[in-house]
């Protein structure tokens, strides 16, 4: 009867092994689980961005007010009854950044001559 208990207990602790550690257990089944949550996700967004894009194609397709909008967004364009004013930043204005008032002082005079 000892024999037949110890084997009994050798089974039981052979089979809790494979169920909670080895590859095929309890382990492997939580991965799964994250691995299909995270995969949900990701097909909600990319159905969400579908979507986005098959009504701005349909936009496209049907209305000129998409297009207009494009064309003014990505080429720049401007209608023929519109003034165009571009607003740019004092701080943003292109050309060379102010000189110090020490590099000034120290600049020669430029002489000109006529021919």
């Amino acid at each position: 009867m000892r024999v037949f208990a110890a084997a009994l207990l050798l089974v039981l602790i052979g089979l809790q092994y494979r169920l909670w550690i080895s590859d095929d257990g309890v382990r492997s089944v939580v991965g799964l689980k994250r691995g299909v949550a995270a995969q949900r996700a990701e097909n909600g967004t990319l159905v969400r961005r579908n979507d986005q894009l098959a009504a701005e194609v349909k936009d496209l397709k049907e209305g000129m007010a998409a297009l207009e909008e494009r064309a003014r967004n990505d080429l720049g364009m401007i209608g023929g009854n519109e003034t165009f004013f571009q607003v740019v930043d004092a701080d943003a204005r292109p050309g060379p950044p102010p000189e110090p008032a020490a590099a000034r002082a120290e600049r020669l005079p430029v002489q000109r001559t006529s021919h």
